[in-house]
């Protein structure tokens, strides 16, 4: 059986391309080809569709926030330029995500990942694919920081430092400044392993080496807890109540 696609973006360029590297496959169909958001809403109440090619950065509403809100969403493979996104496409659920220019060996690996989950696979637990602590330990992000984009890896973040308009990223081996503000990072960053307890501070929960009512020990510096931070901080750390102010 075929899977009905549909793919969104507002490049006419990218649309051909995926297009065409569809019609190569005797198991897709392509159903729609949508150069908005709005479109794509549109076939998605038209048609059954099964799997969305579906571009981040489009105007008025990204695909993030698109996917966020259909309910049920048909499985999606992000298609974007940009490296910035591929935490958010882990945390949507995203089959794949590609960066473009997109290679067909790479669209066919993006497509195979739907395939291998098809009702033959049904009996299989959904999160059966990629162990969550593997998948995390290989996630990473991209900083903009002297004017390169820099790959830094989560599991290696020890904590994130607010510098007005720029960010400073400590990992045990280096040190990266951004420019940056740390509210719009920390939307990226997995909650169950990073914690805000000071307006210009993130750290790393598993970084932590010791902790008292007011501060933090990770490696070599002590990170305050903001008083507005405290009660949850606290909380999270497992002594809330525990410690005196």
């Amino acid at each position: 059986m075929k899977l009905r696609c549909i793919v969104v973006d507002d490049e006419p360029l990218a649309l051909d391309i995926l297009e065409t590297f569809i019609e190569r496959l005797d198991n897709l169909e392509l159903v729609c080809r949508c150069s908005n958001a709005v479109e794509a809403y549109n076939c998605l109440q038209a048609e059954h569709i099964d799997l969305i090619f579906l571009d981040i950065q489009m105007p008025k509403l990204t695909g993030i926030d698109f996917l966020k809100s259909i309910p049920n969403p048909p499985k999606v493979i992000f298609t974007t330029a940009y490296r910035d996104y591929a935490l958010d496409s882990y945390e949507l659920n995203a089959v794949d995500y590609l960066l473009k220019p997109i290679a067909f060996d790479r669209f066919l690996k993006a497509v195979s990942k739907v395939t291998a989950t098809e009702p033959k696979a049904a009996a299989v637990a959904p999160a059966a694919a990629i162990p969550p602590e593997i998948s995390y330990k290989e996630t990473f992000i991209y900083l903009k920081a002297d004017k390169k984009m820099v790959k830094v890896m989560l599991a290696d973040i020890l904590y994130i430092e607010s510098l007005k308009d720029y960010i400073r990223v400590k990992t045990e081996a280096k040190e990266i400044i951004s420019y940056q503000k740390i509210s719009f990072l920390e939307e990226k960053l997995p909650a169950e392993k990073f914690l805000r307890i000071h307006r210009s501070f993130i750290v790393a929960l598993d970084k932590i080496q010791a902790f008292s009512a007011t501060a933090v020990d990770i490696g070599k510096a002590e990170i305050p807890i903001g008083r507005f931070y405290k009660n949850e901080v606290l909380q999270v750390l497992g002594q809330n109540n525990l410690l005196e102010s």
